[in-house]
């Protein structure tokens, strides 16, 4: 993970340059977009846990959270799986992962005896489930969140929003961590 800004401004965070993470074109077709923003804002994650040590990657920098990018990882993969599983195929039985559901976000903490690869590994296997899940389906597909309907459309947006305010959390967290920056 390297970063690239604009020179002469030092006040701009610079972006992320990784060949495995582009931004989307401005001119894609609705789907197209939608799902390379996902996918940006995926790798984004990514990218901010790469190059750390698992402690690190445990740790909650700021006193009054519960935020670590490992939990943030995990808590990733429930809201991946509970928006394209639970809701869209409208199987509300699809079991947690590591959630707890009497406790809130219980996939974050206690991480003492998480194991980083299987939890990533996990995550990155739930995100490949979920593709496949919605490219069978259209924008205007449907499925059921406490007795309301929800469109694919409406999904992908939720999950972009997601993504991008833990991405900030994950921003925040990495500069505590080892001080380093990007978007």
């Amino acid at each position: 993970m390297t970063a690239s800004g604009q020179k002469g401004n030092s006040n701009v965070v610079e972006d992320l340059v990784d060949k495995r993470r582009s931004e989307p074109s401005y001119l894609l077709a609705d789907r197209e977009m939608l799902e390379a923003w996902l996918e940006f804002h995926r790798t984004t994650l990514l990218l901010k846990c790469e190059g750390l040590t698992d402690e690190q990657r445990k740790a909650r920098p700021v006193a009054t959270s519960n935020l670590s990018l490992h939990g943030l990882v995990r808590h990733m993969a429930e809201v991946e799986r509970n928006w394209f599983q639970r809701v869209l195929l409208s199987a509300p039985d699809t079991p947690h992962i590591w959630a707890d559901i009497a406790v809130i976000d219980s996939e974050l903490v206690p991480l003492d005896d998480a194991d980083w690869d299987a939890d990533l590994a996990t995550w990155l296997e739930v995100c490949e489930q979920n593709r496949v899940i919605a490219a069978g389906k259209d924008l205007a597909d449907e499925g059921v969140r406490r007795g309301e309907r929800v469109a694919l459309r409406w999904i992908y947006v939720h999950m972009i929003e997601e993504y991008a305010r833990h991405n900030g959390h994950a921003d925040l967290i990495r500069e505590l961590i080892d001080g380093a920056v990007g978007w």
